[in-house]
């Protein structure tokens, strides 16, 4: 990726989000007085400036989001990617089988994530590896115990099984 191609990748990426905190260029330069002008954000988004990494953080956190946010996904085979994440699904019909004290939290974490996503099917739940932890503290537990629990009591598979 040439340097113009990345100055227009960030410039996008840029734009998407003032977009999606629906905002025009004016609105940027109006809601920051005058510290962003609405000129400077539009070459930045054309990728006709370059913007260099204090700019980047300052805007960053003008726009309130981090900055691996802001920064293009790096081109293919120029660093390696991060290891793929696992499916797992809950097995929420399985739920009833469970004495109340383990099936509690687990309800209730089910629920937080269901309402979350507008997903109400009420058969399985297909959750990030990463969610664990959340529900490790909800069940008092750490994430390998817990995980090992969920496979024994039948309400935990793997998206691969």
């Amino acid at each position: 990726m040439t340097g113009r191609d990345y100055a227009q990748a960030l410039g996008d990426r840029l734009r998407a989000i003032r977009l999606q905190k629906g905002m025009s260029l004016h609105d940027v330069q109006e809601s920051s007085e005058g510290v962003w002008k609405a000129a400077v954000i539009g070459a930045y988004e054309r990728g006709d400036r370059m913007v260099t990494v204090a700019k980047l953080s300052e805007l960053a956190r003008f726009y309130g989001v981090p900055m691996s946010e802001i920064l293009p996904p790096s081109p293919e085979g120029t660093a390696a990617a991060p290891a793929p994440r696992r499916r797992l699904i809950l097995h929420l019909d399985r739920f009833d089988s469970l004495s109340s004290e383990r099936r509690e939290p687990l309800v209730r974490f089910s629920a937080a994530i269901q309402v979350q996503r507008g997903d109400f099917n009420g058969r399985v739940l297909t959750i990030r590896e990463d969610d664990l932890m959340s529900l490790s503290l909800l069940c008092e537990t750490n994430e390998p115990e817990l995980t090992r629990k969920l496979k024994d009591w039948g309400v935990l598979t793997n998206g691969s099984d």
